[in-house]
Parts: C-alpha cells; structure tokens; sequence
C-alpha cells in the first residue's frame, strides 16, 4: 500500500463495505504506522460497561472499530480525540451519542440515538458555535465504518512531524499531479471540501483548494511534494 495504485484498489471496496473498511484499516496500519496488534482495541468488558452506564446498545459498526483500534492512539487521537468507551456520552439534547471531539473543541462526531438500531449508521457532525441554540447535529459521512477510515486517514497527517507536513496556501491544482482516492468529500458548500489524493508514498488531502497535508512514508517523499508545489511548508527546514 505505498504507491497511488495500491491505496486506491485497497481503499475502493474499503469505502463501500464495513467488513472491507476494518481490512484497510488493518492494512494501512501495517504499512503507513505500525501493524496492529493483540490488545489494540477496547474489550469486551468495557464496551458492555458503556452500554451499561448509558444505557444503549452500541452499533456494531461503532463497536467493531473500537474493538479493533479503540486503544491506538497514533491512528486515533493524533489530533481529534476519540473518546474511550467510558468517556462516551449522550448529547444535551438526548439526540446524539458522541464518540469524537475536535482537539480544542470546535466539533463533535457521533450517532444520532434513532439510529442506533442500524448495524452501520450514518455518523453526525455538530460545529461549537457562540450561539448555542444555533448549533445543529449535520451530516458527516454515510456509514460508521467509513467514519473510522475516514479518522485513520486524518489522524496520520498529524505524526510523526518529519513525515508530515502543511502547505497553508495552495495555489495550483492536484488533478494533474496526483491520483483522486476514492473518498467522499466532506460536506461543504461546494461538495469537495477535504478530498484525498495520493502519490508514491504519500498521502494528501486538500482542503477547500486552499490548503494542503502531505503524510510520506519517508523524508525523501515528503520532498519531492514539497519540490513539486513549492511554498511556505510549516515543517520544511531543509
């Protein structure tokens, strides 16, 4: 899974079915951070505590990405935070079951309570507004399974610092330079906030035409975007 061909035929069934979606999952583990491993994921014991304590039944998509990589944090929490089971919450509205919170608490992910009964439910976004009465859960992505690919993929553009890096000002397209992955975008005005591309050893997402995270495999990868889209990279000390 190191070149743009590999990530898209890997990631394709991965975005379209839950049981392929824990296969990526297992795959860009072992190839981009470390392989996963016994004891990785949250047990048993302490997702039937949180259904206890709320008194809910967790979907099985939900539980089955916590129990495969509910205790990684370096493909969890480099950044957002996912929340341990004995964290997890119902909303203040009693509308939402909560399972992710941006780093400074701009945002919340999670399931709406009505759907808890679907085996993969669609996953919820709420932004932290001044106006609180303003503040509304939204659509963020389709199914849960593609939520936990969707933060393993996020969450690797934030570590380790000499194999990431931020272009804050994009100012030419990736189409021409890199292959489209195969994610949805992220709602937005335009329908392609936070799309995905990749390149030989490497991974980006472009956010709004705008900005720009690179994840490399190696120093030397990470360079050659950078040399391929010169500009004011936040890591660059060369």
């Amino acid at each position: 899974m190191t070149s743009s061909c590999d990530l898209v035929s890997q990631l394709r069934p991965g975005v379209a079915d839950s049981a392929e979606a824990w296969r990526f999952i297992r795959g860009f583990a072992a190839h981009w951070v470390t392989p996963l491993a016994e004891g990785d994921g949250c047990d048993d014991a302490e997702l039937a505590g949180a259904e206890t304590r709320l008194g809910l039944t967790l979907p099985a998509a939900l539980r089955q990405g916590y129990q495969l990589i509910g205790g990684r944090q370096d493909l969890t929490s480099n950044h957002d935070h996912l929340l341990r089971p004995d964290q997890l919450y119902v909303d203040d509205r009693g509308e939402v079951l909560v399972f992710r919170h941006e780093n400074q608490g701009a945002s919340s992910w999670g399931v709406r309570l009505a759907d808890l009964d679907k085996a993969d439910p669609p996953v919820v976004m709420k932004l932290d507004l001044a106006d609180k009465a303003a503040e509304r859960w939204g659509e963020w992505m389709e199914r849960c399974s593609l939520a936990w690919v969707e933060i393993v993929l996020s969450e690797s553009l934030h570590a380790p610092e000499e194999l990431s890096d931020f272009l804050p000002d994009l100012d030419e397209p990736l189409d021409n330079r890199f292959v489209l992955l195969p994610c949805p975008s992220y709602p937005g005005e335009s329908g392609e906030w936070g799309r995905w591309f990749a390149g030989s050893d490497v991974i980006l997402r472009e956010e709004g035409g705008e900005c720009l995270s690179v994840r490399a495999r190696s120093e030397e990868a990470l360079n050659r975007v950078r040399d391929a889209l010169p500009g004011d990279w936040v890591n660059d000390c060369r």
